[in-house]
Order: structure tokens, then C-alpha cells, then sequence
């Protein structure tokens, strides 16, 4: 007698406390895929109140209720359960194989596609605008040139220079050309005015 008195009381289904933590032991206990596939395998999901606790059990998706579970995969599994086909597809080992796969990508992946959505995105680069060619240029038009062109030197009296004698004229080329105007060299003239004559000495 003793030892019965001992033994603590079965929890009270009644107990408001007690129904609230096995509630929230079991609807966690469903972010686990083999433990779905558990239940499927012993036809868990063939019985018509059991699929009824399981529409009940979603009343942990409020806020309310939210905030006290650790495992939130249970409430993804739990939407997933009122699906017959996934019931019926987690009896199959394979889809319980996945199920387990695709749970292990998310959280190895779920620090940085949860950054994508937290970090400010980088500012879109602006896009470089095509290089058109300049515009063509038309040429400029021709500047009249005012230049003077050097005027004809008028003709020289002079006899012209052959190529050959470029250097200084000869004086006797002016002594006797025919039709200048340059008076002769008289000797006489030169020789003391005595009308050419020479002095006698005596």
C-alpha cells in the first residue's frame, strides 16, 4: 500500500496544464519525418478521430500558441497532414528518405537564404549607355586667299643673263651695246681736258 501511495497520479487529461504540454509534446514530435512514417505504417491515419485530432492540433499556428514551440517544421508537417495522398505517401520509406532530405537542405540552407530576405539588397548598377559615333563634321569651306601675286617686273634695257654667266657683267658688255642710253667712256675726256693733245715737254 505504501509503495501504490508513492507512485505519482496519472496526469489528468482534464488538467487544462496537463493537456496543453502532451498536446505540444506530440504536435512536435511531427517536424520529425520518421516519426510520421511511424504512424502511417501502424495506420495511425486510417482512423477517422485521428485525422480529426489532427485538424484540431492546428490551432498552434496562432500567435498565441506559436511562441512556446522549439521545432516550427511540425506546423509545415502538420499542414502537409490533412493531405490523404501525403498520408498515404509516408507509409513508403522512400518518401519518408525524402521528406528527411529536403528537411536537411533547409536548415543547411537556412542561414543564408533568411539573410536574402533580412540584408538590404545592393543598388542595381547602372547600365553603361551605348557609344554613339560623334556627329560628322561638315568641312569647312574654302578661304579665298589674299595673297597678291607678285607683279610683272617691267622689261629690263639690259641684254639678258645667260645661265651660264650668272656671275657680275663684263664693263665692255655696256660700252658697246647697241641702243642704250649710257654715254660712252671718252679717254679723252679723262686725260686733264687738253682736248686729247699731249704736253711737250721741253
Amino acid at each position: 500500500m505504501e509503495e501504490a501511495e508513492s507512485r505519482p497520479a496519472p496526469p489528468d487529461p482534464n488538467d487544462a496544464r496537463q493537456r496543453f504540454l502532451l498536446e505540444l509534446e506530440f504536435i512536435q514530435c511531427l517536424a520529425n519525418p520518421t516519426y510520421i512514417h511511424y504512424l502511417a505504417q501502424n495506420r495511425y491515419f486510417e482512423d477517422e478521430a485521428f485525422i480529426g485530432y489532427l485538424k484540431y492540433l492546428k490551432y498552434w499556428q496562432r500567435p498565441k500558441y506559436i511562441k512556446y514551440l522549439m521545432y516550427p517544421h511540425c506546423l509545415f508537417f502538420l499542414e502537409l497532414l490533412q493531405n490523404a495522398n501525403f498520408r498515404n505517401a509516408m507509409a513508403h520509406p522512400a518518401s519518408k528518405e525524402v521528406a528527411h532530405r529536403q528537411q536537411y537542405f533547409f536548415w543547411k540552407n537556412y542561414r543564408n537564404n533568411r539573410l536574402k530576405h533580412i540584408l538590404p539588397r545592393p543598388p542595381p548598377e547602372p547600365t553603361p549607355m551605348p557609344a554613339t559615333a560623334p556627329a560628322a563634321v561638315p568641312p569647312a569651306a574654302p578661304v579665298p586667299s589674299t595673297v597678291v601675286p607678285p607683279a610683272a617686273a617691267p622689261p629690263s634695257s639690259l641684254p639678258p643673263m645667260s645661265a651660264a654667266g650668272a656671275s657680275a657683267m663684263s664693263p665692255m658688255q655696256f660700252a658697246g651695246t647697241p641702243g642704250t642710253n649710257i654715254p660712252k667712256n671718252d679717254m679723252r675726256n679723262v686725260m686733264g681736258g687738253q682736248g686729247g693733245r699731249k704736253r711737250k715737254i721741253g
